[in-house]
Parts: structure tokens; sequence; C-alpha cells
């Protein structure tokens, strides 16, 4: 079960859960306790005597008793002695019976004098001054029970979210070790809900399985315990409908476990529209799509309403379980009971239920327990459905937590330096989807220090051909070779510490351009990223155009910046980095022609001696490049330069055409 593997990594907090279950264990005693101090109070308002009054009266009685049964058994002795052989059995089984009264009131009478003098020396002769007392202790008792009460609850607060904690990072951690193509193809938003909502969940059933599961049942047991003492078979006789209760509540608890699940995949449901309507609301007031965007975001609520009601069902109806259960038990103990304490009786329907005669005093004390044993049943009627919330969660959680990537490590990778030689793509295959190949047959070599340029129509297989480069995903079919070493048998820090890579969709972090800049290289100082920032054309306007210069916030995905000064910083980032192997996917597709031309001229120094691969639409960057690869449908059609391809390639020939035309008409 995935919610007992979250179980045992809260367990290595041992001394937290220690500390948690000796306060747990204070506060079940405690709460016994309290009620067990009634006793005295009960005796004193029934009688009228005082607490000396009584002992005393007790031991009066104790010893009256023994004395009558002695006296009864000596007699039955002397039957015994002068019965015929068909007399004799039913006399040793009333011998036996008197036997076993007398140590029973041996055994009470030994009980009373061992309290005598304690209770003699430390009550109060008046009754009522006796009753102030033992409701001041109990009073001190309560607030003594609920000082660890709150010790209890922040501890296992503490326990319950630092093993959240715990899993929230693994599962961070595990899922950055996936392959791109798994966020890409299944979205963030399944995953933004089993980071929050799915977490959340785990954190609360830790917290009741921890503090509720813990505390309630030790409070039950204090008082099952005190109840025993006064007839534990009646207490058996109470709890015969326990087990259809426990049946009853088991088969909820799976209910509500398959339940919790589908409304967690509907909460992620309304994750998805919130990250698509929010991330694209430009478009949605653009073509004034609102209605449509209220309309699928009230879908989408409304199921998750219907299955948040399901589970609100099935959870309401463990509360009447547990109280019918409780009200049942007590049922059937006042019943047996007070018959018993009424016919002065030990037996019920021939079934000894209690050694000595229950008095009045004894029974209303055992109902006081079996009542105070109601409410922390009452508490487990919301412990079910978290426990059960808690466990789907996991489920939702481990399964994407051990899911094992398919780009890994190799387990014996070869060491591998700074790239000299080449890059080399050999027969390479890849798809993502079997039946839709992306790339075929594709053979490639780029000499060290090379640049080479990839064009091609949309959807050609140049971006997917760029990603297989650092790894993003591996070849269904050939092998792509640094220096002479597959990819695979590299280490993938080794691989991708020398590759530097500027997206067409520039992206940035919620932090201080500075740190935007020296993201991957977050030990260079500030002079090192001044330089790179200088290089990128990109200080001139961190310094002016920025209030707080190099400390200026990003904003959420650089949100705070133009276009083009998000691609001076990216490229700023690439050029800090220092890469061996320099990736630029439309790195000019959002800036405009001035900007464009300040980042030829930094490209055109930066990429010499750096083996380059460069896709891009636009002509005129095209020239950076030593050779030009024209791919159509996943394929390579020809490879060579600028001059020889316009000669050569027809497709080449048109797009090149188009832009030509394009930028004519623009002039």
């Amino acid at each position: 079960m995935n919610f007992l593997k979250v179980v045992r990594m809260a367990l290595r907090y041992r001394w937290t859960f220690a500390a948690a279950v000796a306060c747990a264990l204070i506060v079940g005693a405690l709460w016994g306790a309290n009620i067990g101090a009634l006793f005295p109070v009960v005796e004193v308002v029934t009688q009228g005597d005082s607490m000396q009054q009584w002992i005393g009266g007790q031991v009066t009685q104790a010893e009256r008793i023994l004395a009558e049964k002695s006296a009864q058994r000596t007699e039955l002795a002397g039957q015994l002695a002068r019965a015929a052989p068909a007399r004799r059995a039913p006399l040793e089984k009333e011998i036996r019976k008197i036997d076993s009264r007398i140590a029973v009131e041996q055994k009470a009478l030994r009980h009373y004098q061992f309290l005598r003098p304690y209770i003699e020396k430390y009550l109060p002769q008046n009754p009522f001054q006796t009753v102030v007392l033992i409701v001041g202790v109990v009073f001190l008792g309560t607030l003594l029970k609920d000082l660890f009460l709150v010790g209890n609850s922040i501890l296992v607060a503490r326990l319950a979210q630092s093993a959240a904690f715990d899993l929230r990072k693994l599962f961070f951690r595990r899922t950055l070790r996936m392959d791109l193509a798994s966020f890409t193809q299944e979205g963030t938003s399944d995953l933004l809900s089993r980071f929050t909502n799915d977490m959340n969940q785990v954190a609360s059933g830790l917290e009741t399985l921890f503090g509720k599961m813990v505390r309630e049942p030790l409070k039950m047991i204090a008082c099952l315990v005190a109840a025993a003492c006064i007839s534990w078979r009646l207490l058996l006789l109470s709890m015969v409908v326990a087990p259809v209760a426990a049946w009853l509540i088991r088969r909820l608890a799976q209910v509500l476990r398959r339940a919790n699940r589908r409304g967690m995949e509907e909460m992620a449901g309304i994750y998805a529209t919130l990250e698509e309507t929010f991330g694209n609301v430009k478009i949605v007031k653009a073509f004034t799509n609102e209605r449509q965007a209220r309309r699928r975001f009230h879908h989408n609520s409304k199921n998750f309403l219907k299955k948040a009601m399901k589970i609100a069902g099935f959870d309401a109806l463990i509360h009447p379980v547990t109280e019918a259960t409780g009200v049942l038990a007590i049922t059937l103990a006042i019943l047996a009971g007070v018959w018993l304490m009424l016919s002065k009786q030990t037996h019920l329907l021939g079934i000894p239920i209690c050694d000595r005669p229950l008095d009045r005093t004894s029974i209303l004390l055992f109902y006081g327990f079996l009542i105070a044993i109601n409410d922390p049943l009452r508490k487990f009627s919301d412990v079910f459905s978290r426990l059960q919330a808690a466990e789907a969660a996991c489920d939702r959680i481990f399964s994407r937590l051990e899911r094992e990537p398919t780009v890994r490590n190799p387990q014996r990778p070869v060491p591998v330096g700074r790239h000299r030689k080449d890059l080399e793509l050999d027969g390479v295959h890849f798809a993502y989807h079997p039946e839709k190949p992306v790339l075929q047959g594709i053979g490639l070599r780029i000499a060290c220090g090379e640049t080479i340029a990839l064009v091609g129509p949309n959807g050609c297989g140049k971006s997917t051909l760029a990603h297989l480069i650092p790894r993003f995903a591996d070849p269904t079919q050939g092998v792509i070779r640094l220096d002479g070493v597959a990819l695979t048998d590299m280490r993938l820090h080794d691989l991708r510490d020398q590759i530097g890579l500027v997206t067409q969709e520039t992206l940035l972090f919620d932090d201080t351009i500075f740190n935007n800049i020296r993201y991957g290289m977050p030990r260079a100082d500030r002079e090192a990223v001044i330089a790179a920032a200088r290089q990128a054309h990109a200080h001139r306007f961190i310094e002016t155009e920025l209030s707080q210069g190099y400390e200026t916030p990003a904003g959420t995905l650089g949100g705070r910046l133009s276009g083009g000064q998000r691609q001076r910083i990216a490229l700023a980032r690439a050029i800090l980095r220092d890469p061996a192997i320099l990736i630029l996917d439309e790195p000019t597709s959002q800036v405009d022609l001035e900007s464009e031309q300040a980042i030829q001229n930094v490209l055109e120094k930066f990429i010499r001696n750096r083996t380059t691969i460069l896709i891009t639409h636009r002509l005129s960057i095209l020239a950076l490049a030593d050779r030009i690869a024209v791919m159509e449908a996943g394929r390579i059609l020809d490879v060579g330069r600028h001059a020889d391809l316009l000669t050569r390639c027809g497709l080449y020939r048109r797009l090149y055409q188009i832009q030509f035309d394009d930028l004519r008409e623009a002039g």
C-alpha cells in the first residue's frame, strides 16, 4: 500500500514520533483517570457519607460477606461428608461457587484495606470538602491533559508536514528526471494537481493517522480497561455489535478510496482548464471566447461537484454507523447491568457476568466509561474519509513517482573531456508514436567548430533533431556519437555540461536578471555576468531601462521583459556557460530587425571554435552557417553551402524565394 511508504518516511523522524506517542499516552491515561475520579463523587453524593465512612463500610461489608460465605462453606462441607454419592456433585459445585465468591471478597478486602490509610490520611472528613477536592483534581487533570493534547497536536503536525516535505522533494527530484516528452505530452496541470491538492491530502492523512488514529484509541483503551475492571464480561456483551460495524466501515472505506481517486482526477481537470485558459488569456479575449471558457470551466467544476457530493454522501454514512454502534453497545450494557443490579445476580442466562453483584455506583461508573468511549468513536467519523483520501492521493503520486525515465545514465559511463573532434548522427530514426515517424535515417557529421544550419518547412523534424543531441530523448534506431563515444554511454551531466541552448520560446525564471544570466553557471561572479551581458548586447538596456538594473525581477516566465530583451538575456546565459556545443533554435524569432542584427553580430564572434546547430527561417542569419542541411518529412534532402543549394535543391530554392519575397515586401 502506497500510504504505508509515506508512513515509513514519517517514522524516520523517530524522536518526534516517540514524543507524539508519549503525549498521546498521557492524554489517554488522564482521560480515563478523570472519569474514574468521579467514582468517589458519586459515592459521596448518593450516600451522603465521607470517603472515610465509605471505605470503612466497604471493609465491614466485605468482612461480613466473608464470614457468611465461610459459614455457608463449613455447613456445605459437613453436608458433603454425610451425603450420598448422588448428592455429592451438586454440593461440590455449590462449594466451588462459594470458594470463588470468597476469593473475590478476599481480593476486594485487600484492595479496600490498602486504600483505607491513604483515604483517612489525605481526604477531608467532610463530604462536601471531599467533592471540592476531587473536582479540583479533575480540573487540574483536565488542564494537564489539554496541555499534552496541544503538544501532541504540534508534534503530529510536525511529523506529517516533515514527511510531506520529504515526499514533495522526492517527487520533484524524480519528476525532473523524467523525459522531456513526459512534460510536453502529458502536460503540467496534472503534475501541479499532484504537487498541491494530492500532497495536501497526504499531509492531512498523516496528521489523522498519527493524531486521532493514535490518540483516540488510547483514550478508548483507557476507558475499556477501566470498564473491564468493573465487569469485563459485561463489556464483552456490549461489544458484540462491534464486528458488524467494523465490516460496514471497511466497506465504506473501500468505496471512499475509489471516490476520492476519481475526485482528484476531476480536480486535475480543473487545473488543466485553468492553466490553458490563463496561459492563453490573450487568445481567449482576442477571439471573445470568454463564454466558451466559462462553459468549459463550468463543465469541469460540475463534474468535480458530483464527485465531491458522492464523497460527502459516503462520508456522512460513517458517523451514523459509529454512533449507532456506540448507542447499541450502551443499550445492551444498560439492560444487562440494570437487571443484574436490581436482581442482585452475578449470572445472566446462566453465563457469569460479574464476580460480585453490581451496586449502583459501579454500574453508573461503568456506563460513564462506555459513554466516554463514544467520544473517540464519534471523532473517528472523519478519520476514515481522510485516510482514504490520503491513500488515493498516494496512489496518484506514486504512480508518477515510481516511473523510470527512458533517458538515464549508463551503468558504466565512459569518461569524456571537452568536445574536440566531431558530432556524428548515424542512421538516426525517432518517433513519439511507432506509427508516426518524426526522423528517418538521419546521417550527418558535424566537425568540431563547424556551424550547421537546419532549414525546412514546419514540422519536418528540425527541433526534434536538435533535442536528441542533449538527450532530451534517445533515437528509436541509430546512434549519435560525440568524439566517437555514443551519447548513451556518457553521463547526462557530462554531456549537457558542454551544451548551451537558446530556444525559440525564451523562458526566464521569476528571479533577478543577474541570477537568470548565471543560471547555467551559478558560481559565476558579477564581472563574468556583466561581461556576458555586454557580449549579448544586453548590458545597456539592463542598466538604463530596468529600474533595479541587474537586480530587477524578470517576472513569471520573464513576463516583465519584451521578447527581444528576453532573447538577449537567454543569449547572455548561453555565452556565460561557454559551451563546446551551441544549439540555437530560432534565436532571433522574437526580435526586431535592429536587435536581430545586434544578435547576429554577437553570434558571429561567439560561435567561432564551437560546434553550432542553428535552426532558423531567417535568411540573414544563415550567413553564419558553414553548411546548411535541408530537411523535409523527417529526412535530410541535401547538405551544402547556400550557393550550391540554390542551384541543386528545389525545396531550398522555394524556401529562399519565399523569404526573399517577404523581405522585399517588408522593404
